[in-house]
């Protein structure tokens, strides 16, 4: 087995739970309260992409707890796929410390940093798995 195989599938679970903390931040962030003040299509757009994004989440999650193997293996798709997920979650690390607010980072200095590990977990974990794995 590809000494990779159990870091992706822990990147499997590491994305569950930032799929799991999307029903803990609209309350926390108080989602219902900041969306009443926009027009209803913008709040309807907001719902749908935060659902969506959920999905992609949990899509990820299923890959690497499901297929770890595939992805660890030199195939091509299996490349492709961690490649695109390094890709997808570096831009993420850059909006956490450089586009969402300050103030809110600060107040919540447990969750920003757990954003933070677990995101650069994922970076470092699909690079290895993209550039063939470890051996």
């Amino acid at each position: 087995m590809n000494p990779i195989v159990p870091y992706l599938q822990v990147a499997g679970l590491v994305q569950l739970a930032i799929a799991g903390a999307n029903f803990v931040l609209p309350k926390k962030l108080r989602y219902r309260e900041n969306l009443s003040l926009v027009d209803p299509i913008i709040r309807q757009v907001f719902v749908v992409h935060s659902v969506y994004i959920v999905f992609v989440l949990v899509a990820f999650s299923a890959l690497c707890l499901l297929y770890a193997p595939e992805l660890a293996g030199a195939s091509v798709l299996g490349r492709f796929l961690c490649i695109w997920m390094a890709v997808f979650w570096t831009p993420r690390l850059i909006v956490q410390w450089t586009y969402y607010d300050r103030a809110v980072r600060r107040a919540n200095p447990w969750g920003n940093w757990g954003f933070t590990a677990a995101i650069l977990y994922l970076i470092v974990v699909f690079g290895v798995a993209a550039l063939g794995g470890v051996s």
